[in-house]
């Protein structure tokens, strides 16, 4: 089900052009890695390969070195974001009230999996934490709209407004 290795890389001119004056301005400070890892990812939203080695060869690291920080933290994307960007949250109070259930149809709709975005950038999908709305439970956000009280049955009409 995963449409990672369907949703090429769609980097700029632009884009390369402001990364090399971010690997320009960091690249003889100690450290730079992970400062040049977030304003790359500012720059396209996700780090693919393509932009990691750009970034390996720019500080003079190895692609393997770039990719294990990229792979530890958190903060980092390997996969790009959609315009819409659907979060599940997978807390105690809402896995208990059935959002397992909810990202299963999710999945199913936009037939991605967790972590994934659809070919045509519209919508990506995560699997999150408590956001701190648990009398709501289950809740999905859908980018900065949060939708709560949730049943399986609500989700393709949540989808439809997007």
């Amino acid at each position: 089900m995963s449409n990672q290795a369907t949703v090429p890389f769609k980097g700029t001119a632009e884009q390369e052009a402001e990364l090399l004056k971010v690997i320009e301005a960091h690249k003889d400070q100690r450290g730079a890695l992970i400062s040049v890892l977030h304003e790359a990812q500012g720059i396209y939203g996700y780090l693919p390969i393509e932009v990691q080695t750009i970034i390996a060869k720019g500080l003079g690291v190895t692609l393997a070195e770039v990719y294990g920080v990229v792979t530890f933290y958190t903060q980092f994307s390997l996969n790009p974001k959609g315009e819409y960007q659907i979060g599940v949250c997978l807390g105690t109070a809402c896995y208990v009230k059935g959002s397992g259930d909810i990202i299963e149809k999710i999945k199913e709709i936009l037939d991605i999996d967790v972590d994934d975005c659809t070919p045509d950038g519209k919508f990506s999908l995560t699997a999150t934490r408590c956001i701190g709305a648990c009398g709501l439970a289950p809740v999905i956000t859908v980018n900065d709209d949060v939708y709560g009280r949730l049943v399986v049955d609500d989700v393709p009409g949540i989808i439809a407004k997007y």
